[in-house]
């Protein structure tokens, strides 16, 4: 360790010499000091009207929630000042808030304690904005408090049983009773569905109130995963369900209960049980409920209306993959009552369509040989569609607008870069978020014709800094893979010289459908790559097989065998770099995280004549120790796809590795769990390997807290610059 860290000062000195004159980038710059902070535009609310904003301000430890004008960026009045409205003369720091449809109420969200990815418990104050009274919505921490559409009555859910409060008599109403820890959960999400179809609240108040459609999960038969936490004398043993791979789910019923009446029904989801309920969501008409129904196999989807009255059920769409199909929140129901809009692969692309499902007809509202990224919203008084896509390029996202019928498209944003849109209520105005990956994040408030209205946050601060540092050229590149030519990008070091041999350390994350290339600022790890360029290093990023915006085709590639096109493709890719005058063929590495990691290990394993050293941080060593719903969607079950599972997996290939390995995880994730790497530090041993391991006692799949983070990044500095 002695010798390393020599060699880190040393390097580091070297370089400073080398700069003249600008500084270079320190771990303390990225994990200490936050030096190069991209700013965005944080508790941005926009308010029904179209015309105003709330954030949550801060003096010093006194807060404030303030509504401004959208136009000219102007305080317009004051909701909430922590420094004077207290609750039982007790102070409240707010999380986050929540507004009543009428905008006279609000939920104040305090203390949040995360569970997993997205369920967080809060505890809650409803605050009445005209009398300026506070109340305790209840006395533990809850999830998921949500007013009803009339603003009366507040549902949340606790102990696995769903609540609601009626806030004019004060009573609370339990709805359901049967809640019980690793059994039953009522309006909240398992494990997997939370993290795989990415969502938690699994309830919604109905258009009118009068309704609230919850799911109920029956988890008892699935299998439980244990996690030691070393918190004391003896490790606490944390125990949840966990479906690996071909193992048992929840099995699902979706309930209505009625407020007024105070009962229940189960609506009609079919006999099935070894099924899937990815998304539920009331249509306009509030007495009926939009049912998704998927198999197993996600490669059939169906969507349902329920009555809410009877729980009779109603076919409206179909759609069959032969692959699986991918689940969003993009449907949306027209005032008509009878039509939709939808997102759908069906044509090998991403692209938008309105379904009649009674005239049975299906009209286009996209088309062509590129992807539409994501529907920003339905314009509802102008028949307008507003949604992203690639049309100009697989590296670009641009705003476009488009009629009801597919006519009159218009592009919005006609930017190179990208453009991250969020709208606001109306569509009378939108949030731009615009970069290209050499250009620092701008936010511009614009209008429904695109036009420019002002600059929310333009990031100069960070842009000014950055030019104190020795930093790296980063260019987008085309590289070949094993069937199709790939895009990338290549950050070289800032004194780089063409006649020079330099190594490579690679990055990717490379899963399904996934993107790491882009015209976006930052690029991944983007400040710490820059730092290892500073040292000598070419930094380069591909998108292989597999990952995302080129089509069905592409994207699906990797279907049943995951972790082989992948690998492949970079060590094709790993190969062709080699060839480069400039580059050193025997010093190139690669490292990735989760998915990514994953793939390093799989390329150093197989590919252990072209990569010198591999990290791999959390990564899965096999499949079959993933969960159900992720893994089926892209391999099958183990007991069908046996071969898919175990060609590619690290832990069944160990014997392979030759080069110089790091293997890194938290022994507390929950996601993919501290056993993959377990697994395959036994099938090294049993080969006899030499490697490298660091595990972070108690941290979770994003290894962080505290000093973790500089710590995880001092380590694999210190290996690249030793090993590669």
């Amino acid at each position: 360790m002695r010798a390393c860290l020599w060699l880190f000062t040393a390097l580091i000195f070297t370089q400073t010499v080398f700069a003249q004159g600008k500084k270079q980038i320190t771990l303390d710059d990225l994990w200490k000091n936050n030096t190069f902070r991209v700013k965005d535009v944080p508790g941005f609310n926009a308010m029904k009207d179209g015309l105003h904003y709330t954030q949550i301000d801060h003096d010093g430890k006194r807060q404030y929630i303030r509504v401004y004008n959208l136009e000219n960026g102007q305080q317009f009045k004051t909701l909430f000042d922590n420094g004077t409205q207290k609750y039982e003369g007790n102070d409240i720091t707010v999380d986050g808030y929540t507004f009543s449809k009428d905008e006279q109420k609000m939920l104040l969200l305090t203390e949040s304690q995360n569970i997993y990815r997205r369920s967080v418990l809060h505890k809650v104050y409803v605050y009445d904005i005209a009398s300026g009274n506070i109340t305790l919505l209840d006395t533990e921490k809850v999830l998921h408090a949500t007013f009803s559409p009339d603003g009366e009555r507040v549902a949340f859910v606790k102990s696995n049983n769903l609540y609601y409060k009626d806030l004019q008599k004060g009573s609370e109403v339990r709805v359901t009773t049967d809640g019980e820890k690793n059994k039953i959960i009522n309006g909240n999400c398992d494990w997997v569905y939370e993290e795989e179809f990415s969502f938690t609240q699994a309830y919604d108040w109905s258009g009118d109130g009068r309704h609230i459609a919850y799911y109920r999960f029956d988890e008892s038969q699935v299998p439980e995963y244990t996690i030691a936490k070393y918190t004391g004398l003896y490790p606490e043993q944390y125990t949840y369900k966990y479906p690996k791979a071909g193992e048992r789910n929840s099995v699902v019923q979706i309930k209505i209960y009625d407020v007024q009446k105070k009962t229940t029904i189960k609506a009609d989801v079919g006999t099935e049980t070894d099924q899937y309920i990815p998304r539920i969501k009331w249509t306009n008409d509030p007495g009926q409920l939009c049912i998704y129904r998927m198999n197993r196999l996600q490669n059939h989807l169906e969507l349902l209306l329920d009555d809410a009255a009877t729980g009779s059920m109603q076919g409206i769409y179909v759609e069959q993959n032969k692959y699986y199909i991918n689940i969003d929140d993009e449907i949306t129901f027209l005032p008509d009552g009878h039509s939709m809009i939808i997102r759908s692969e069906r044509d090998g692309y991403n692209h938008l369509y309105n379904w009649d499902w009674l005239a049975n007809r299906l009209q286009d509202l996209t088309e062509g040989d590129y992807d539409v990224d994501a529907l920003v919203g339905i314009d509802k008084e102008r028949k307008l569609v507003y949604y992203t896509s690639v049309e100009s390029s697989p590296l670009e996202r641009k705003l476009y607008a488009v009629d009801w019928n597919g006519n009159n498209k218009k592009c919005l944003t006609p930017e190179m870069g990208m453009h991250g849109i969020t709208p606001c209520e109306g569509f009378n105005f939108f949030i731009d978020r615009y970069s290209q990956i050499n250009k620092v994040p701008v936010y511009n408030l614009i209008n429904a014709k695109g036009e420019k209205i002002r600059t929310l946050e333009d990031n100069k601060d960070l842009e000014t800094k950055m030019k104190e540092y020795a930093l790296g050229d980063i260019h987008f590149t085309k590289i070949k893979g094993v069937h199709d030519t790939l895009y990338g990008w290549i950050i070289r070091p800032p004194d780089f010289d063409k006649h020079k041999k330099y190594p490579v350390l690679m990055y990717q994350y490379s899963g399904p459908g996934s993107q790491q290339v882009n015209d976006n600022f930052p690029a991944g790890n983007y400040f710490w790559h820059q730092m290892l360029a500073e040292k000598g290093y070419i930094v380069v990023c591909v998108d292989g097989t597999g990952t995302g915006f080129r089509g069905e085709q592409f994207r699906k590639e990797t279907y049943l065998q995951l972790g082989k096109y992948e690998s492949d493709d970079q060590i094709a890719v790993a190969k062709e770099l080699g060839k480069l005058p400039y580059v050193d063929k025997d010093r190139i590495g690669i490292w990735g995280w989760s998915y990514g990691g994953f793939m390093s290990a799989t390329c150093i394993l197989k590919g252990n004549d072209v990569f010198k050293a591999a990290i791999a941080v959390a990564p899965v060593t096999n499949w079959r120790f993933y969960d159900n719903i992720y893994t089926e969607r892209y391999m099958r079950t183990p007991q069908e796809n046996e071969k898919g599972y175990d060609d590619n997996a690290p832990e069944k290939i160990a014997t392979g590795l030759k080069g110089n390995f790091l293997l890194i995880h938290g022994t507390a994730d929950d996601n993919v769990h501290f056993q993959n790497s377990v697994m395959l530090t036994t099938a090294l041993i049993n080969a006899n390997k030499e490697f490298e391991s660091e595990y972070y006692p108690d941290k979770a799949h994003g290894i962080s807290g505290g000093n973790t983070r500089y710590h995880l990044y001092n380590r694999m500095t210190e290996f690249i610059l030793k090993n590669l």
